[in-house]
């Protein structure tokens, strides 16, 4: 008799790897030149200072031990400062948590505010990560479109007036991923007043927001709601391998999630906490690091938008980077991005097609491109071979 394969749980059914992370595989030679990953650039990562930073919490020995799971007594209080600047209010230490990268936050949080088909809002096209989130909780997901100015709120309003009720609204609010745009201040009130009208959470993810380029991004949407959580992370502005993220809610949220992450991880890496709050805490530090990467990244973005309308013209549209680390190109001739990519590839360049990022419409005309780990020229050569394989096709 043969032996019997256990079940595996049914949370898995439905669920696939992110088409990004695969593609990242793909793209790991070094004759390709890859605009798809949404990563920034190592060469501008701190590595000193996180040197001396991490020699300085290693001299103490008791530094070494297990720490509390909302996070490091320090590390909290440097965010809860930081974090009280951002809203516009002060923040209590107890709504600071800690997490192993914002990622974590967003999937307890996956557990903790949703049932078994709870319906959950989110943008289109949407952050991949967060699908996987909802759809692992078995949500119900509903899109809501971009323009421009972000969010499309009345879409929002109209799926309301039909009697929709979501648990949750998940919203990228600057610099979105993948679409680049940023949600506009009006916007930002409407959707927390919203919020507090039907009852529902609203999840700020917010990345990128440090990253911008000519002004600072626009005042948090957890400044104008209790029913807003916010997410940020130290992955964009430090390092990712520091593994460092947080989040910022209601007292009866972080002690729920507290709850889970016991089961999770018991506490995340004490000895990276301590580097990220001495590296947070020196502004004069932070502000000047900051102040580089906007400027190269800026250039950057400058550079790779200005090459695809110079090389494409009239055959596509595509997002002005005002900060974050994408830019969104729309192809109006009906070009698909999905049968364009393995031409690309061959070409030597690489990008996500839009079709990665989907929930209610197909964007096979679309596609994410990232700006941040080349440079000017090497971003105009990426560009060029794009066009190449687009005129082979």
């Amino acid at each position: 008799m043969s032996p019997q394969t256990p079940p595996l749980s049914r949370r898995l059914d439905g669920l696939q790897s992110s088409a990004i992370r695969d593609l990242l595989k793909l793209t790991a030679r070094p004759d390709i030149i890859s605009l798809a990953g949404g990563l920034p650039d190592e060469q501008f990562m701190p590595r000193d200072a996180i040197a001396r930073a991490a020699e300085s919490a290693l001299a103490d020995r008791t530094r070494l031990q297990y720490t509390e799971s909302a996070g490091w007594g320090p590390l909290r209080e440097v965010l809860a400062v930081r974090e009280s600047k951002q809203l516009g209010r002060a923040v209590p230490m107890q709504e600071v948590f800690v997490t192993h990268g914002s990622q974590q936050a967003l999937s307890l949080l996956g557990d903790v505010l949703l049932d078994p088909g709870a319906l959950v809002v989110v943008e289109d096209p949407a952050y991949v990560g967060a699908l996987q989130v909802f759809r692992a909780a078995g949500a119900r997901i509903v899109a809501v479109p971009l323009d421009a100015e972000g969010m499309r709120i009345d879409a929002l309003e109209e799926l309301l007036a039909r009697g929709e009720r979501p648990a949750l609204v998940h919203t990228v609010a600057n610099f979105h991923n993948p679409r680049g745009v940023t949600l506009s201040p009006a916007r930002r009130r409407a959707l927390a007043a919203l919020a507090e009208r039907y009852g529902f959470w609203v999840v700020e993810d917010d990345p990128y927001g440090e990253l911008w380029f000519d002004r600072p991004s626009p005042q948090s949407v957890a400044s104008y709601s209790p029913n807003v959580i916010r997410l940020s992370s130290a992955s964009k502005v430090l390092a990712p391998t520091l593994r460092v993220g947080w989040m910022i809610a209601p007292d009866v949220v972080c002690r729920s999630v507290e709850l889970l992450k016991q089961g999770a991880d018991l506490c995340g890496s004490a000895l990276t906490q301590q580097i990220a709050a001495d590296l947070l805490a020196d502004e004069d530090w932070l502000g000047a690091h900051l102040d580089k990467v906007r400027g190269i990244y800026s250039e950057r973005a400058t550079a790779l938008v200005s090459a695809v309308r110079t090389r494409f013209g009239d055959r596509v549209v595509s997002t002005d980077a005002a900060g974050g680390m994408f830019t969104w190109v729309d192809f109006t001739d009906g070009t698909d991005t999905a049968d364009l990519l393995p031409r690309a590839v061959e070409h030597g360049v690489a990008y996500v097609p839009g079709s990665a990022f989907a929930v209610s419409q197909s964007y096979r005309n679309s596609m994410r491109l990232c700006f941040t780990t080349s440079e000017a020229a090497t971003l105009e050569e990426a560009v060029d071979r794009l066009a190449r394989a687009a005129a082979a096709g």
